[in-house]
């Protein structure tokens, strides 16, 4: 199945997260035993039967396919395709009762992001991107919206505690005083509200592939702009510390106040 058509990877993507979804509206607000990773981050069934439905289906339809989930690792991800999983982006809110977190999926091929989707399963949003063409939120076209400055800013980020005491911390502090509002614990539904004009700028480090790739095309195609700290591309090997922004303006602006940090 390799010869599919981006339109049919697109619909599958749709099915993995529609299937996703019902895995979730069983668990949210839910009696939940709460693990912790190594990492000490939370984990729940919900996150690992989500991941496990998608992964089951891709096999079953790509079985060529590679396959990076934050739950259960890699596989075959030398592979032409290989299918980015975050099953549910925002654990801690979702715990928490709040729907302010999201599915993500992504498709990358030959390292490249193909296509991308957030899907809020409880308020049934979904934004979707797909390489060369405009982003949608709800089967909508959304774009950015123009910022000229810092001081108008609406920042979010996922915590203060992402940044370490010292030069980072300094930077993000710094930041925060410049902008206009400060949203936190956004998780994926930050980018997604950037994305459709709600949000100027997203602020964070400690990422991994499966917290970004995914979205990288619904940003791409909104008309943002996505660096790394130094002002690099954001790919498969990136350091995990993103600048986005919905106006460039904006972006040189941050970029700036982090662009000296060392790697």
């Amino acid at each position: 199945m390799t010869g599919a058509s981006t339109n049919e990877l697109l619909d599958f993507a749709h099915q993995l997260a529609d299937a996703a979804a019902e895995v979730q509206r069983r668990w949210f607000r839910a009696e939940l035993e709460i693990e912790s990773k190594l990492d000490e981050s939370p984990v729940t069934i919900a996150d690992r039967e989500t991941e496990l439905l998608m992964r089951e289906m891709i096999q079953a339809r790509f079985p060529d396919h590679g396959i990076f989930g934050e739950e259960y690792g890699k596989q075959a991800v030398d592979a032409e395709y290989v299918w980015v999983l975050d099953p549910i982006d925002g654990t801690k809110s979702f715990i928490c009762g709040r729907p302010q977190f999201g599915t993500l999926i992504g498709l990358v091929r030959q390292g490249q992001p193909l296509l991308g989707i957030i899907d809020q399963s409880i308020l049934r949003e979904r934004w979707v991107g797909v390489q060369g063409e405009p982003a949608t939120f709800n089967g909508k076209p959304i774009r950015t919206r123009a910022c000229a400055d810092l001081s108008a800013a609406v920042l979010a980020s996922y915590s203060r505690r992402m940044f370490p005491k010292g030069p980072q911390r300094d930077a993000f502090d710094a930041l925060e005083e410049r902008v206009y509002l400060s949203q936190f614990n956004t998780d994926c539904y930050g980018y997604g509200l950037l994305a459709a004009g709600f949000v100027d700028l997203v602020v964070e480090q400690d990422l991994f592939p499966y917290d970004y790739l995914p979205i990288l095309p619904i940003l791409a195609g909104a008309g943002a702009t996505v660096t790394d700290w130094k002002g690099r591309p954001v790919g498969m090997g990136s350091p995990g510390r993103v600048i986005v922004a919905g106006d460039a303006r904006v972006h040189a602006q941050a970029l700036a106040m982090f662009q000296s940090l060392p790697d």
